[in-house]
């Protein structure tokens, strides 16, 4: 799913109501139907009190048409203009004056001096007061009214986004923004939704089809990406019938160190499990009788070094190389690093101590090659690219050190973000269950196992990602999220390929009564 930035939203807008010979007051009547309509399939006509809360721009356009279709239908609804300005748009005037025209219980305006509705728990509240376009504070008066909304403790939906709530920048107070349940968003989710700073504006969101022009949707390239199921389908490599494991490529993972060769174990495991045909683990001595006992599927090189890695020489060809898992920062470590770093031209993925001896000595950043893949967590980020200010500055901060040493950074987090340059891929997958000791070096083994097979660095990583949080999801349902561990995740990797050719079951009424036409077509036929 592509997410459209406001601009981008905007030239749609125009565009669609050009090319499809409709007004803009047309293309809202559309969206605020799509509103009603997610509305009315839930609430079925029950009379609990909705208090629909407009604003005076485009947004309070959209809710006014809402709260016009509700009452046509029958609702208990209170609508009100929340009357923060003189100015109206022409689009809001035209839905303001058919509201008029459709029931006698005229919106009520709100301003500074007025006393705010009385709302209770069970109520529902629409929020439609500002939409994406908001350039400047919200009035404190207005700023109360949120309060009020939280304070009244009702079910809250926001029309496209939280009023308050920007989509490229964190608000100076939480106080300024409307706290909802729901968000139903026109189109395009919003970055800011990802995002932990911004995304606890809504509990849920979901996206609404207005009907944009279609070729305009597929044509127009967005700077981030959402991606689901239908986005890694087309990356997906079948394998010949013919293919061996020669076929598949050779990975090495170099880590692990005295006490942390469970790391290089998790990593060498994921990557055979995830398709390479052949790895290889580069180990310190110690790391020998664990590795070769507990996976026996794996080669593996010892360092001269009994207790962590001193001097990485190997006589194999690896395809890709995951480096760091485990590793330690031993002086020995750092220097070792530093003269393979000078001669290898293998595509590498650095994740662990890996990242953080990078950090220490950032001129061996200039000798990685082209779209090597860091796999932070946010501590390693943060020696990696300073301290940030919030989410935006921080993804600005990661974007510019992406262009500057020409590498993907895969940031890891609830929404892990795949960024190579200016471009965002937002991974759907995981859950808290991935909160635990080794997943990290899981993903690490993912990744290096998806480029051995033949995948490029950036399709290994958005892939490998989400293959990674599939697992995490198909394993959480027999664990919860406490019990899941990293060994888990490795074990329904297979699970999480077969997943993406599963079809959806159609719904069983509709099931039902396709079976019942097969049966009425038969005893016809008799």
């Amino acid at each position: 799913m592509k997410i459209f930035s406001d601009k981008q939203i905007y030239e749609g807008d125009k565009l669609t109501a050009k090319k499809q010979n409709i007004t803009s007051t047309e293309l809202m009547e559309r969206a605020g139907i799509q509103i009603f309509n997610w509305l009315h399939l839930r609430m079925q006509g029950a009379q609990v009190p909705i208090h629909v809360f407009c604003g005076i721009g485009n947004n309070g356009g959209n809710g006014l048409v809402v709260a016009r279709h509700l009452i046509n239908h029958g609702y208990h609804v209170n609508t009100y203009v929340v009357n923060f300005s003189d100015k109206r748009t022409r689009d809001f005037l035209c839905n303001y004056d058919l509201i008029k025209q459709t029931t006698k219980k005229w919106p009520t305006l709100i301003g500074p001096d007025d006393d705010f509705p009385e709302i209770g728990p069970d109520d529902i509240i629409i929020d439609a007061v500002f939409g994406i376009g908001l350039n400047r504070p919200a009035d404190d008066w207005v700023v109360n009214l949120f309060q009020h909304f939280k304070v009244s403790k009702a079910f809250t939906l926001s029309v496209d986004i939280p009023s308050g709530m920007k989509t490229d920048a964190v608000p100076a107070d939480d106080n300024n923004v409307v706290w909802a349940n729901h968000t139903l968003s026109f189109q395009s989710t919003k970055l800011a939704f990802f995002l932990p700073d911004t995304a606890k504006f809504t509990e849920q969101w979901e996206v609404l089809d207005i009907g944009f022009d279609r070729e305009y949707l597929i044509k127009t390239q967005t700077a981030v990406d959402l991606i689901g199921k239908q986005e890694v389908l087309p990356i997906y490599k079948s394998r010949d019938k013919f293919s061996h494991k020669g076929t598949f490529g050779h990975a090495l993972i170099i880590g692990g160190s005295y006490g942390k060769i469970g790391a290089a174990i998790l990593a060498s495991r994921s990557a055979l499990s995830i398709g390479a045909g052949l790895v290889t683990a580069f180990v310190p001595k110690c790391g020998y009788i664990p590795i070769q006992s507990s996976f026996p599927e794996a080669m593996i090189i010892t360092d001269e070094q009994e207790e962590w890695i001193s001097n990485i020489q190997f006589t194999i060809t690896p395809t890709v190389i995951g480096l760091g898992v485990g590793m330690g920062t031993e002086k020995a470590t750092a220097e070792a690093l530093q003269v393979f770093l000078t001669t290898n031209k293998t595509p590498l993925v650095i994740d662990a101590d890996g990242i953080n001896l990078l950090s220490k000595n950032k001129d061996l950043l200039k000798l990685l090659p082209q779209n090597t893949v860091l796999t932070p967590h946010p501590k390693e980020l943060e020696r990696l690219i300073g301290v940030w200010k919030d989410d935006f500055d921080k993804l600005k901060k990661v974007k510019a050190f992406s262009k500057k040493y020409h590498l993907i950074l895969v940031i890891k987090g609830a929404y892990t973000l795949t960024v190579l340059e200016d471009k965002i891929y937002i991974n759907s997958t995981g859950n808290p269950g991935l909160a635990t000791a080794g997943t990290g070096d899981v993903l690490t083994g993912v990744i290096t196992g998806l480029i051995a097979q033949g995948y490029d660095s950036l399709a290994a990583s958005v892939f490998g990602v989400y293959l990674h949080g599939k697992s995490a999801d198909i394993a959480v349902q027999g664990l919860g999220y406490e019990a899941m561990t990293a060994t888990h995740v490795i074990d329904t990797l297979g699970d999480a390929y077969l997943n993406l050719f599963e079809q959806p079951e159609p719904p069983k009424v509709e099931a039902e009564e396709k079976e019942g036409e097969k049966k009425e077509k038969k005893s016809k036929t008799k």
